[in-house]
């Protein structure tokens, strides 16, 4: 299915090359000797490493060291060095695996965010030269008479010039019951003219209209982090310099106080060493681990304004709700409630 996608096509690739490799490391296969297994790994490794080294040589030219693609390319391209193709391949595969799960994962839930807001109006009927013209409503200017006809959605915030108007806001404010307005009332982009045609004075631009930076929030919910994501990038500047210290004195410690050093074998035991501390788990796990649950939330009718308030809702112990149909889906009445640390009478 998905396999056949081209930004599934490199790791796909790999995943096939690794397995044979240890199938014919495995087997003794005759021949597979010599250079065959440098370069039969070396083309797993580049489908899916060559993004990651180009990403450490970037940060390398603004003198950054304290990175996870500097980390994983000196560690990889080490385990290339000591003839362990397999785990230098394993390593870079698994972070190309574990990105592309993030990115679907990302895709799904600004689809699901998408198909739950992404309901703006693409067309807006204004008045100009004493005709009405239909337009985009990014081109209609602040001063300009809208109508709205029975059925459609206002595209921009305004005024109403109409003397009155019922209008539902539940796209705004949850809120399923109609919002009654008279002349002269604020009327948001958004809302759905539920029974005759109105007019509004427009007094916003489309981009800033109350709900073009509701729906921008809400899909750009993503950049803002929760503070186990912001301590993994804050890990990141530490943990790598510290790793890299701790390889060059696996090499040249032992050189005080043992009498058989070999420069070599400590070169192998620091580059095993750089490929056993690569953190690619953490960098992986956490960030998919939150856009998984905005995504799903998403599913569920469910919108996060960011990553950090997923956490928040660990510490949540009572919820309060003030928009009856938030819950109810459309019912104006509280039928039943269920109390069990309160006295319900």
């Amino acid at each position: 299915m998905t396999i056949l996608k081209k930004q599934y096509f490199p790791a796909s690739l790999s995943i096939v090359l690794l397995a044979g490799g240890i199938a014919l490391n495995y087997f003794e296969a005759d021949f597979f000797t010599g250079n065959l297994p440098l370069i039969w790994y070396g083309v797993a490794y580049l489908a899916v490493g060559s993004p990651l080294i180009k990403k450490a040589f970037e940060k390398l030219f603004e003198l950054d060291f304290a990175n996870e693609f500097f980390l994983m390319s000196v560690a990889t391209l080490g385990a290339f060095v000591i003839g362990e193709y397999a785990e230098a391949v394993a390593v870079v595969l698994f972070y190309e695996i574990g990105e592309l799960l993030q990115e679907k994962a990302v895709n799904r839930a600004r689809g699901n965010i998408r198909a739950l807001l992404d309901l703006r109006p693409v067309r807006a009927t204004v008045s100009r030269n004493g005709k009405w013209v239909v337009v985009k409503p990014e081109d209609v200017e602040p001063g300009e008479l809208l109508l709205v006809k029975p059925g459609e959605k206002v595209p921009l915030d305004g005024i109403l010039d109409s003397e009155s108007a019922s209008l539902n806001n539940s796209a705004l404010t949850g809120e399923s019951k109609p919002a009654h307005l008279k002349k002269d009332d604020t009327v948001f982009a958004g809302a759905l003219n539920l029974d005759r045609a109105i007019n509004v004075n427009v007094t916003r631009v489309y981009s800033e209209s109350l709900y073009s930076r509701l729906l921008s929030l809400v899909q750009e919910a993503e950049t803002k982090k929760a503070p186990t994501e912001r301590f993994i990038r804050r890990f990141a500047r530490y943990y790598t310099p510290a790793v890299m210290s701790l390889a060059l004195l696996i090499i040249f410690l032992p050189w005080l106080f043992m009498e058989a050093y070999s420069f070599k074998n400590q070169v192998y035991r620091a580059l095993v060493f750089l490929v056993i501390a690569c953190p690619c788990a953490l960098y992986i796990s956490i960030p998919l681990g939150y856009f998984g649950g905005i995504g799903a939330a998403s599913r569920n009718g469910i919108l996060f304004k960011g990553a950090d308030f997923i956490d928040r809702m660990r510490n949540l112990r009572t919820l309060l709700i003030d928009k009856t149909g938030t819950l109810t889906k459309g019912v104006f009445l509280v039928r039943e409630h269920k109390s069990f640390h309160f006295d319900e009478k």
